[in-house]
C-alpha cells in the first residue's frame, strides 16, 4: 500500500473508503487518500477482518466506519478509522439475512437485510462502537407481481433530516416505508406503494426540497415522491426514465446521488454501463445525458467536492469524474483498482 501524502497544514488528508464482495476476490474495506484539488484516489490501507463488507456509513466525526457483512447469515461491525489501516473494534454483530445497506439513526445503527426482508437495529455505545445485540428488528410484509419478487427484499435505509424518522426501500414489496423507532425498535407510520413491478432500490432526499428521489431497478426510472411531513407519507408525484431508450432486457439501475445545490441527479445502470444526469425542473426530473462508467457493473455512486465516484463491481475498479457544474456532465478523470468495488464513501 502507498503512504497516504500530508495535507497542506500537515493535517491529515481526506479519506475515502472502499467496500467489497470478498466472496468474488475483494480486498474488504480498502482506505484511499483523496486529492484535495483533483478528487483523485490513492489505496493506503485496507481490512479483511468481515466476509462481503459490501455498503459502508461514516460516523460524523469521520472516526468509526461502519460495514455490513452481506451474507445469508448477516452481521454489522465497526472500525476505527484514525489510522490508514481500519481496525475491527469488537466481534460483528448478528442482523437479518443478506443485508445490503445500512445508516445511522438516533444512536442505532440500521441494516436493510435484503435476504430476510427486514430492517435491524443496533445500538451504539457512547464511544461509537456496537452493542453485543440488536434491539429491534421489522419485518417486512407484502409482494409484487413476478415470481422472484413474492416476497419483501429491503434494500435501504436512509435517516431523515428531523432524526427522528427514516426510509426504508423494499424491491419485493414495490414501496417505500416512512419508520421510526420505539425504544429501539423500527416500527412503521406509513408505508407507500410505488407502481408495482418498479422495484425500488435506493433513494436520495433532496437537499433543499422536500421531495425524495427513488430510483427503481427493475423499470429504470426515478420516482419523485413529496414528503410534505417526516411524520406522513411520501406521494409519488411523477416517474422519469434514466435512459434514452427503453434498454432490451433487464437494466439493473444502482446507485441515486443528488447535487448539494439540488440541481442535478445522477445515477449509476450496471445493464448499460452508464451513468445518468438529470436535471432537477419544477415540473420534476429531465434526462440531459449518459455516459460511460469507466469500468463494468457501476454498483455503486458517491459524490463530494465537484467529484462524482463510481464503483465498478465486476471491472474491479472505482472510476472518479469531475462534474461541469454548469451542465451536470461528469468527465472522467482517473481509476484505481478495487476487485468487486461495491461502495464507496467519503470523509467531508
Amino acid at each position: 500500500m502507498t503512504t497516504a501524502p500530508r495535507a497542506e497544514g500537515g493535517r491529515r488528508p481526506r479519506r475515502a473508503y472502499i467496500g467489497s464482495f470478498t466472496s468474488a476476490g475483494g480486498l474488504g474495506v480498502l482506505t484511499a487518500a483523496v486529492d484535495e484539488e483533483s478528487g483523485a484516489l490513492t489505496v493506503i490501507g485496507g481490512a479483511d477482518d468481515v466476509p462481503d463488507p459490501s455498503y459502508l456509513a461514516l460516523s460524523p466525526d469521520g472516526s468509526t466506519l461502519y460495514a455490513v457483512g452481506e451474507r445469508p447469515e448477516g452481521t454489522v461491525a465497526a472500525y476505527r478509522v484514525t489510522g490508514d489501516r481500519p481496525e475491527l473494534t469488537g466481534l460483528p454483530v448478528a442482523v437479518g439475512g443478506g443485508p445490503t445497506h445500512l445508516c445511522l439513526h438516533a444512536g442505532h445503527v440500521l441494516t436493510a437485510d435484503h435476504g430476510s426482508g427486514s430492517v435491524t437495529a443496533v445500538p451504539l455505545r457512547p464511544d461509537g462502537t456496537l452493542a453485543p445485540s440488536a434491539s429491534g428488528t421489522l419485518r417486512h410484509t407484502g409482494s409484487g407481481p413476478g415470481a422472484p419478487r413474492r416476497a419483501p427484499h429491503a434494500h435501504q435505509v436512509v435517516s431523515a433530516p428531523d432524526g427522528r424518522h427514516f426510509l426504508s426501500v423494499d424491491l419485493g414489496t414495490d414501496s417505500v416505508r416512512v419508520c421510526a423507532l420505539a425504544d429501539g425498535v423500527p416500527v412503521v407510520l406509513h408505508e407507500t406503494a410505488l407502481r408495482p413491478g418498479s422495484g425500488p432500490r435506493h433513494l436520495a432526499l433532496h437537499p433543499h426540497r422536500p421531495i425524495a428521489l427513488v430510483l427503481n431497478e427493475l423499470a429504470a426510472t426515478v420516482t419523485v415522491c413529496r414528503w410534505n411531513a417526516p411524520d406522513g407519507p411520501l406521494e409519488a408525484v411523477g416517474e422519469t426514465s434514466v435512459l434514452p431508450e427503453a434498454p432490451e432486457g433487464d437494466a439493473y439501475p444502482s446507485g441515486i446521488v443528488t447535487s448539494p445545490d439540488g440541481r442535478f441527479v445522477w445515477t449509476a445502470t450496471r445493464g448499460a454501463d452508464v451513468l445518468s444526469v438529470l436535471a432537477v425542473e419544477d415540473a420534476g426530473l429531465r434526462l440531459v445525458a449518459t455516459v460511460p462508467c469507466g469500468g463494468h457493473w457501476p454498483r455503486a455512486l458517491a459524490h463530494a467536492a465537484g467529484t462524482l465516484y463510481v464503483a465498478n463491481e465486476r471491472s474491479g475498479d472505482v472510476t472518479w469524474f469531475r462534474v461541469d457544474p454548469e451542465t451536470g456532465i461528469p468527465v472522467r478523470g482517473g481509476s484505481i483498482e478495487a476487485p468487486a468495488a461495491s461502495c464507496i464513501v467519503l470523509d467531508i
